[in-house]
């Protein structure tokens, strides 16, 4: 039982539930699956009336409660001390469905001391909820789709909110959601003996095969968990040098994503090992612990097919990938990066710049693109074996891992655009800087940096014509410096939208519930969100004149019993059901969390006044874990055990 129920519950006895009686004292006639009449005798359900009974053997007590053997007589009374006893009947005078014969009929309830006979009835009618199958929850509560409302609200509307309720609605979906685990593993374990005898061949036939199935994983995860661990100590040992180094910065975004999948590969029989029922008492948590134990592998498993998928296409097309990169760069620089320098130099959109200035800005664009495009002319050779490289990290690692491989070239292709919009950013910033604070200087005004505000100063005359004499060449250069920095600076944001665009696909790829989404489609009664009743019965029955003849002397108040009135109320709980985008859009809030119009202004801010922003935002990638480092015995014998923990996964599902 969860530990939150258990403070909450406690085994008692409520009442007492037996067959129902006419006013003669003669049992009614019960009609069972069979649709055969049985005539219930049994010492607990056969109740005569207290009339017809010999005296001394009388089965029921003054109030119409049925007299119990000495055990049940003993919960009875302490069940009256806490002020609750119930007796229930059947009620067979009116079918509800296939499913419902008997509706049961509350005879009178003990509260606080009284014996009460008129009461509004509703039995409520529910499927046990199993695993893999259905479960009930309240709902899917989300603070984004719930509407504010601006109208000021009553005091007695936050009074009703402050008030305790009177049910527990989390404890009952609790309880529901636990009442079928004790005989789920009863008869899984029962089933499972029983069904040995008859298909003895079949049941050894998937023992052996579950057993070499786990050999098979254990074996190839242990030489994969070696080569991991040779390659770990290999990187620890030249962790401190500074080509190590060097080559991390550079392929940062490779490492990152090199690290989450060699600690999802090692940490794969941890994840899927069974430690116990407790997880299991539940069926909403047992179904939340399934998803989670899953969704890595699942992730990891539709990871190495695109991976794949992409590798062989960039094997088997690595020439023409090639030479279609080849052309694409060499038309970007001369197209786009020479073309533009030269432009920048003359008369740009009919703007008049320093003709001087705009020479020495261009030609150092010029040299530095030049330098940069000979020597990856010389190192060309090699781009034919690096698209060969990424088809291989595919294949491996899966896409992800080919994608950050990817950022990384394009980043480290790029790192003269990069080197120039620094350039530019630092001298455009610097310019900026020094106006805003010669224009402060004629008002009079100074920054205070301990306040944090403008104060009032008093410069001195020669300030002031120093001032002048600086303010004036800054202020007509500030066109020529803007430009280059604009145009360099839209050549850098493409760069980094479309290496955006890629980390947001590698997040995309790690956070998606495939194992939920594969389940939404095949079951959607696993996602439960939000209860309904159905109502299938809804009557008004009088009060039986035998039970009001016995309760005379208990019932006080002026109302004659004989003309109360009860009403019963029969319905079915149903669940509601998460949409996709409701399973879906949770995990892919931390992808988006950094993307918003605060981010934005102040991306925008910076570009403006020339500060250095991060190229892009941090996107939601899945933890990293600890490095682990056991025996390979350890290792195997672990990865055995969580293969057959699968198995009796399975065999308890297909049971249930």
């Amino acid at each position: 039982m969860p530990v939150f129920l258990q403070d909450k519950s406690k085994l008692s006895l409520l009442g007492y539930y037996a067959a129902d009686f006419s006013s003669n004292g003669q049992l009614l006639m019960v009609r069972s699956k069979g649709k055969k009449h049985v005539n219930s005798t049994s010492k607990r359900t056969c109740v005569c009336a207290e009339q017809h009974a010999p005296e001394g053997k009388r089965g029921r007590w003054r109030c119409g409660c049925h007299k119990l053997d000495a055990i049940l007589e003993q919960s009875r009374a302490f069940s009256l001390k806490d002020n609750i006893w119930a007796q229930i009947v059947c009620d067979n005078s009116q079918a509800v469905s296939r499913k419902v014969e008997l509706i049961p009929k509350v005879h009178h309830i003990h509260r606080m001391g009284e014996t009460i006979f008129q009461l509004d009835v509703h039995v409520v009618f529910y499927g046990i909820p199993v695993f893999g199958g259905h479960h009930y929850s309240l709902g899917f509560k989300s603070s984004s789709e719930q509407v504010t409302n601006h109208c000021k609200k009553p005091e007695w509307v936050k009074d009703l909110n402050r008030k305790r309720p009177y049910l527990d609605l989390d404890a009952v979906i609790l309880s529901i959601n636990t009442a079928n685990a004790a005989r789920v593993f009863t008869e899984a374990n029962y089933s499972a003996k029983r069904s040995r005898a008859p298909f003895h061949f079949f049941c050894m036939f998937s023992i052996l095969t579950w057993q070499l199935l786990a050999i098979l994983l254990a074996s190839f995860s242990t030489i994969f968990y070696v080569i991991l661990q040779f390659f770990h100590a290999c990187l620890i040992h030249v962790s401190h040098s500074y080509i190590y180094v060097a080559l991390e910065k550079v392929f940062s975004n490779t490492c990152k994503n090199m690290e989450i999948r060699c600690c999802q590969l090692l940490y794969w029989p941890v994840i899927l090992k069974d430690y116990g029922l407790r997880s299991q008492s539940c069926v909403e948590y047992a179904e939340k612990a399934a998803f989670h134990k899953h969704s890595m592998w699942a992730s990891l498993v539709v990871d190495l097919l695109l991976g794949n998928f992409l590798g062989i296409i960039l094997w088997s097309r690595a020439r023409a990938a090639c030479v279609w990169v080849s052309s694409f760069s060499e038309n970007a620089t001369n197209y786009l990066l020479r073309t533009g320098c030269v432009w920048l130099m003359g008369n740009p959109a009919g703007f008049k710049l320093n003709t001087e200035l705009a020479g020495v800005l261009g030609t150092i664009s010029l040299i530095a693109i030049q330098i940069w495009s000979t020597l990856w002319w010389l190192l060309g050779f090699f781009l034919i074996h690096l698209i060969k490289v990424v088809a291989v990290f595919g294949s491996l690692f899966g896409l992800t891992a080919a994608a950050a491989l990817i950022i990384d070239t394009i980043s480290l292709a790029t790192t003269h655009v990069s080197a120039l919009q620094w350039l530019l950013t630092l001298l455009y910033s610097w310019q900026i800087q020094a106006v805003d604070a010669l224009w402060r200087l004629f008002r009079g005004r100074k920054w205070n940096p301990l306040r944090q505000r403008l104060d009032s100063y008093a410069y001195s005359v020669e300030q002031h014509v120093v001032g002048s004499l600086l303010f004036t060449p800054l202020l007509l250069l500030l066109p020529t410096t803007s430009l280059f920095y604009i145009f360099f600076t839209i050549m850098k944001t493409t760069i980094s939208f479309v290496c955006i665009a890629i980390q947001f696909g590698i997040s995309i790829i790690h956070a998606t519930p495939y194992i939920k989404i594969f389940f939404w489609f095949m079951r959607r009664k696993r996602f439960p969100s939000g209860l309904w009743f159905e109502i299938v019965l809804c009557r008004r029955n009088a009060t039986n004149s035998a039970e009001v003849k016995s309760a005379d002397k208990t019932v006080s108040g002026s109302e004659d019993p004989r003309h109360c009135r009860s009403a019963v109320l029969v319905s079915f709980l149903h669940s509601n059901f998460l949409s996709l985008r409701q399973v879906v859009w949770p995990h892919y809030r931390n992808v988006f969390s950094d993307v918003s119009r605060s981010s934005i202004a102040l991306s925008a801010y910076g570009v403006l006044t020339g500060k250095r922003t991060p190229s892009a935002p941090k996107i939601g990638l899945p933890p990293t874990l600890p490095w682990v480092s056991i025996p390979y015995k350890e290792y195997w014998r672990l990865c055995h055990e969580a293969v057959l923990d699968c198995r009796q996964d399975c065999y308890c599902q297909l049971h249930q």
